[in-house]
């Protein structure tokens, strides 16, 4: 479900819960945000320091690739240093698999039927059921089976969903089902249509993405109409914004998807105008400094910059904190959606209006931690 008028509701899409070491994915969890390395594994320093980052942007669960035993052989360490359940990337090579597992993984991201013999298969489920890790299948256009490229003579929506289900048919028959899929190709209409097949025809957790999606720009607008369409639809439990930028770029943009479908919440949501000859104060500026200045702030929040009086009024009655320009240097502060103060030429604005979020979320985390005292106040009064 998103936001609070009808034309606002998503109806999510049913699907099982699994979890990711202390992450649930599917069923009623809120959609968790991805991202995956670019370091080399086995330079635990740097993989641990580019997750941190990550962290800080809001990750709820990370990947790494596990191409060699010196990458596993980094990951128990990577594990441990982090807050954020790792999924251990591997291809082909079965043993890496085991030893992500005995390691820490949370998830193996696996293709079940590229793994090898049936015994081998065995073995990773068997590793994967041991240590309490799911697994993620990764479909991908760019990597299909040989026997489904010569059936359907290119990489097409119906080859995607039929080597999902092939590769998930492997896992059940071992009795293992705390796994996700996903289809993924770099043709947005390709990787929409092959979800919205796969969400009809089962109800495992799906996780979506655009793959090789781009730069930071086309890569963004490549996955937010992408992945915007199957949210939108109530597809999706988790998802990677696929980017060739750093890491935490991928989260942020992950993060900015799910706000703007009311899906998840966090942190400063900021409206602004693209700002015109009417404006009172560099709208531009302004909110490329406030973004920076706000990122600290994890509570929900959100604040309206509006340049002049055209549309400023009716953005601050939807928003917790406004400000519209006005003439003469004079600029009104909503609070609430009402008018509430002004802010005089010659005040400093970005530091006024981060006094003004930073006060109004120490008084929303101040009635939170209030309303749960008196919650766990009457929780042990009804245990008496």
């Amino acid at each position: 479900m998103s936001g609070y008028r009808p034309y606002q509701y998503i109806e999510r899409r049913k699907s099982r819960q699994i979890h990711v070491g202390k992450v649930a994915v599917g069923g009623d969890a809120p959609i968790s945000v991805q991202t995956m390395t670019n370091t080399l594994t086995s330079d635990a320093k740097a993989t641990i320091e580019q997750i941190r980052l990550s962290e800080i942007a809001g990750v709820d669960i990370v990947r790494v690739s596990c191409p060699d035993e010196e990458s596993t052989a980094a990951l128990a360490e990577i594990v441990r240093e982090v807050n954020v359940p790792i999924v251990a990337d591997i291809h082909f090579h079965y043993k890496r698999a085991i030893e992500a597992a005995k390691a820490g993984a949370a998830c193996l991201r696996i293709n079940p039927g590229n793994i090898g013999s049936a015994e081998r298969v065995r073995e990773v489920v068997n590793a994967a059921r041991d240590y309490g890790c799911s697994i993620r299948i990764g479909v991908n256009a760019g990597s299909l089976e040989k026997h489904l490229l010569e059936k359907y003579g290119e990489p097409n929506p119906d080859a995607l969903v039929e080597s999902a289900l092939e590769h998930a048919k492997i896992l059940q028959d071992h009795d293992f089902h705390e796994f996700k899929i996903s289809v993924k190709a770099s043709d947005v209409f390709m990787a929409v249509a092959a979800y919205q097949q796969l969400a009809e025809v089962c109800d495992h957790p799906l996780h979506i993405g655009i793959t090789e999606a781009g730069s930071k720009r086309a890569g963004t607008v490549k996955s937010s109409i992408g992945l915007g369409n199957l949210l939108w639809a109530g597809v999706g439990d988790t998802m990677r914004v696929s980017l060739s930028a750093p890491p935490e770029e991928e989260v942020l943009v992950g993060w900015d998807i799910l706000k703007s479908l009311g899906l998840r919440h966090r942190g400063v949501k900021i409206i602004s105008c693209p700002s015109c000859a009417r404006q009172g104060f560099n709208v531009v500026e302004t909110v490329q400094t406030l973004e920076d200045r706000l990122q600290h702030i994890k509570t929900p929040l959100t604040l309206s910059i509006i340049g002049c009086v055209v549309n400023g009024p009716g953005e601050a009655l939807m928003t917790d904190l406004g400000v519209t320009g006005g003439g003469a240097g004079r600029h009104m502060v909503y609070s609430a959606g009402k008018q509430d103060h002004r802010l005089n030429e010659g005040q400093d604005m970005i530091e006024h209006i981060v006094d003004l979020v930073e006060e109004r979320v120490a008084k929303i985390e101040a009635e939170k931690a209030a309303q749960e005292e008196a919650q766990k106040a009457e929780a042990a009064l009804a245990g008496v």
